[in-house]
């Protein structure tokens, strides 16, 4: 598990002064991971988000100040870095933080890059990607919705994790426009299906863990190693078409309701940089088996929002607020149950939260919630409503820990919707 170090210290001031606002998403304590290209630059490379800044990787490690090699972070993905394990991650970043100090550490003129004129892209190459489904609030709320209020919660969700597998191919970067998906839905009162763009889409406020480091085939692991090899946290956005996916669920679960699109923040929190922040997960009763049993803090203190864009609109209205806590089941449980079978978990996979509701009407992660499937309208600022997303309309997660004078921020994780494709 990572430890407080003096990389934490909330007194720790940058060298980049706008890392040292209250405010800022970037502060020297946060230090994320991503992958940027400039218009002089063109080709995808590592960077560190520092306040308004970037810090070029592969700069710093070429002049000899890292003793990362060089080529790992000349690298389009954190692929070939995180596959290094943690305890080259920790003293990266430990060396990172020094660097990024107040007083003189001979970093190049040209290795801090301003935000404002780098692209930023897909962080990871994700291998595969699979989905849970493991806020109690979320899963309660939609068995109430859809099932028996008395057993919304079917008999296997208390004991293990449920996931199924997603579509590694449609996740896409903070910014990337979406199209409204296609397929089959039956409307009520209907014998029989008609195909029709979706008219119910919505969002699903999640956070998805990075997997840094494998495990080799038909080897389980255990919750601390499944912790450890989580490499850190983006925001995730996994768009869910809600027609489409009534029809197509049973009996084996989400399929194209889930597969067009799932939207990820740009930089990666490392799990060292969330160690202050964390927390204890609700108790669970009964008891998990033995390997899936936690005797320590896997949960993390996360402040999360939606806001949401109509389309014309002058202002974002935040629809949600809740928070990573809340999780029933953790990242680390999600991961331990994910590879007992045997499964092979390899570097860059990515593993979705599921939707994070909180226990208040203004505290769910979906519009299903949110609007109760649509019986409810969620009125916006400037006099809009909705019940489900409309064409035009831009949907922004954020992510924050609030410390003592400074905040570990994930950016955001933005989406607009665009027309169905014709054919």
């Amino acid at each position: 598990m990572s430890a407080v170090d003096e990389t934490h210290d909330p007194d720790l001031g940058s060298r980049v002064d706008s890392a040292n606002a209250p405010e800022c998403d970037f502060p020297i304590q946060n230090l994320p991971f991503g992958v940027f290209s400039t218009a002089a630059t063109p080709t995808p490379r590592v960077g560190v988000a520092i306040g308004d800044q970037v810090l070029d990787l592969a700069r710093v490690a070429e002049a000899g100040l890292l003793e990362t090699p060089a080529a790992v972070f000349a690298e389009p993905a954190l692929n070939a870095f995180m596959s290094l394990g943690p305890e080259v991650w920790t003293a990266t970043r430990r060396r990172l933080s020094a660097l990024l100090g107040p007083g003189e550490t001979g970093l190049r003129d040209d290795a801090l890059v301003p935000l404002p004129d780098v692209r930023l892209h897909l962080p990871i190459a994700i291998g595969d990607y699979t989905d849970f489904y493991a806020s109690r609030e979320h899963a309660t709320n939609v068995g109430t919705m859809f099932r028996d209020p008395e057993n919304a919660l079917m008999a296997n969700w208390l004991h293990i994790p449920i996931g199924y597998n997603g579509r590694a191919s449609t996740v896409v970067v903070d910014g990337t426009a979406v199209h409204r998906p296609l397929g089959q839905i039956k409307p009520p009162g209907s014998d029989a299906p008609i195909f029709s763009p979706c008219r119910k889409l919505d969002i699903e406020l999640e956070m998805g863990a990075v997997v840094g480091t494998p495990n080799a085939m038909g080897r389980p692991i255990s919750l601390a190693e499944a912790d450890a090899m989580i490499f850190g946290f983006v925001l995730l956005n996994d768009w869910s078409a809600r027609d489409i996916q009534v029809w197509e669920y049973q009996p084996l679960g989400p399929f194209q309701a889930k597969a067009f699109a799932t939207t990820i923040s740009p930089w990666v929190v490392t799990r060292d940089a969330l160690a202050p922040y964390r927390v204890a997960g609700p108790p669970q009763d009964p008891t998990p088996l033995p390997y899936l049993r936690q005797d320590a803090a896997m949960n993390f203190d996360v402040d999360l929002a939606v806001d949401y864009l109509p389309a014309g609109g002058a202002m974002a209205t935040t629809i949600a607020r809740t928070n990573f806590r809340h999780m029933y089941w953790s990242s680390a449980q999600q991961l331990t149950h994910h590879a007992i079978s045997g499964c092979a978990m390899r570097t860059g996979d990515l593993l979705g939260s599921g939707t994070i509701s909180g226990t208040t009407a203004d505290s769910y992660g979906s519009l299903l919630e949110l609007t109760w499937n649509g019986r409810d309208s969620l009125p916006l600022d400037g006099g809009a409503e909705r019940t489900f997303i409309e064409d035009g309309d831009t949907v922004t997660l954020r992510g924050w820990c609030q410390g003592q004078g400074h905040r570990i921020g994930f950016g955001q994780a933005a989406g607009k919707i665009l027309p169905a494709v014709d054919f």
